[in-house]
């Protein structure tokens, strides 16, 4: 099951958030705080983040995030998919293709693109995702972080 976060998962979405930022699938951990303010603005508003709590069988499996930015390249609303992490103990149960298929829902509200970006060495997600039709995009991207 996909739900949207909560007030009342704070807690377990902090705590795989951790997990996913100790993982293989990012290049590097991230602060805490950073967790902390990506969980206060998604319960502040949906404008500009969404997270969701990914359940299997009553227990907390995995949690995703996604954020909307406008592109004149395409015409309309882009939805980055910014984060899915599933727990290892689910992974291969659907939960994935479960929420793609959810995100897929959003077109009906004006999104024109879906994107979402990838570890390389990342084979076990970058093979669903070719599955459920996602191609590579050509570009390099690059990135100047305030300090």
């Amino acid at each position: 099951m996909i739900r949207k976060f909560t007030e009342n998962d704070k807690a377990i979405y902090l705590e795989m958030a951790k997990e996913f930022y100790h993982s293989d699938a990012v290049l590097h951990p991230v602060p805490d705080s950073y967790l902390e303010r990506t969980m206060e603005e998604a319960l502040r508003s949906d404008a500009y983040v969404q997270l969701y709590i990914f359940e299997s069988d009553g227990e907390d499996a995995g949690y995703a995030m996604t954020a909307k930015t406008f592109s004149q390249e395409i015409g309309g609303y882009v939805l980055w998919i910014e984060e899915v992490y599933i727990r290892e103990a689910f992974r291969s149960k659907g939960l994935g293709r479960e929420f793609f298929a959810y995100v897929e829902e959003q077109r009906k509200s004006g999104v024109s693109r879906i994107r979402l970006e990838v570890e390389r060495d990342n084979t076990r997600a970058i093979s669903l995702y070719e599955r459920l039709g996602y191609e590579v995009l050509e570009y390099v991207q690059m990135v100047k972080d305030q300090a």
